[in-house]
């Protein structure tokens, strides 16, 4: 059986992050994609330049149209843009409990600009992190859910990771990404305990996109049956290669896209 996988999200018409990475992920993981439209963005390889943000009772709407008509395996959720549409996001969930829901808290684009209002981090840290199976934020995305500074070690991680956990969603990892250093380390904090996932760090500008498509790929996964660890491992594992194989693509000049059908072209 094909899997079915809904994405909560944000649009990148540049095709590399957002609603358009997470459907080429899905697609290339062997499942179904859908897709809500949270906000449209206006960028490319070289930043965010506006955001207009879907009116949350559309987005409500667009997700109970989903779930009144197709069965869903598991939902990825990724820019929420503000407060009221994290609210109608949770509202509209929380009556379809029941598969996996992986909750990447896109914050802040690759090239700096704000991607979710400040008030809306205690709604999602409220109301959105119960629900999820697993969240996966990188450095600065788990201590602003926390209120902590950015973690600077393993250690740190790891106890962010669980004070995240604290928080109500069944598992976390955290993207060490941003520590400096060859390696670039995550660590996933759940009820079995601590489990770390090393990686040499890629020599690239090709990182347009790698949140989402790791979230993404981590929720095709779970979709199609895996567990966490095995899940976060294939999706890893994609990620990589699609990151090895970026340079095959003539995209912008800025923060390239990965290479998502890599496998296949």
């Amino acid at each position: 059986m094909i899997r079915n996988i809904l994405s909560i999200a944000g649009s990148d018409p540049s095709g590399g992050a957002g609603i358009q990475a997470d459907l080429k992920t899905f697609s290339a993981r062997g499942t179904y994609g859908m897709a809500v439209l949270t906000a449209l963005t206006a960028q490319n390889t070289q930043g965010v330049s506006g955001v207009h943000a879907v009116p949350p009772g559309f987005v409500a709407d667009q997700i109970r149209a989903i779930f009144a008509d197709i069965r869903v395996d598991a939902v990825k959720i990724g820019m929420i843009a503000n407060a009221a549409i994290a609210e109608a996001v949770a509202d509209a969930l929380a009556p379809n409990r029941g598969m996996p829901i992986v909750l990447d808290p896109v914050m802040i684009a690759k090239g700096g600009a704000p991607l979710l209002s400040s008030d809306a981090v205690e709604v999602v840290t409220r109301k959105l992190l119960p629900l999820a199976t697993i969240i996966t934020p990188n450095l600065p995305e788990a201590a602003a859910l926390l209120g902590e500074e950015v973690a600077e070690s393993r250690q740190d991680m790891a106890t962010q990771a669980e004070r995240l956990r604290a928080l109500g969603p069944g598992a976390v990892l955290v993207k060490g990404g941003h520590l400096p250093g060859a390696e670039s380390p995550d660590v996933l904090a759940s009820a079995d305990g601590l489990v770390w996932f090393e990686a040499q760090r890629t020599p690239t500008r090709n990182t347009h996109g790698t949140g989402c498509t790791l979230s993404s790929a981590i929720a095709a996964e779970l979709g199609k049956g895996a567990h966490a660890t095995e899940a976060i491992a294939l999706a890893k594992r994609y990620l990589s290669d699609a990151i090895a194989q970026a340079n095959r693509l003539t995209v912008g000049s800025g923060h390239g896209p990965v290479q998502h059908f890599h496998a296949m072209w």
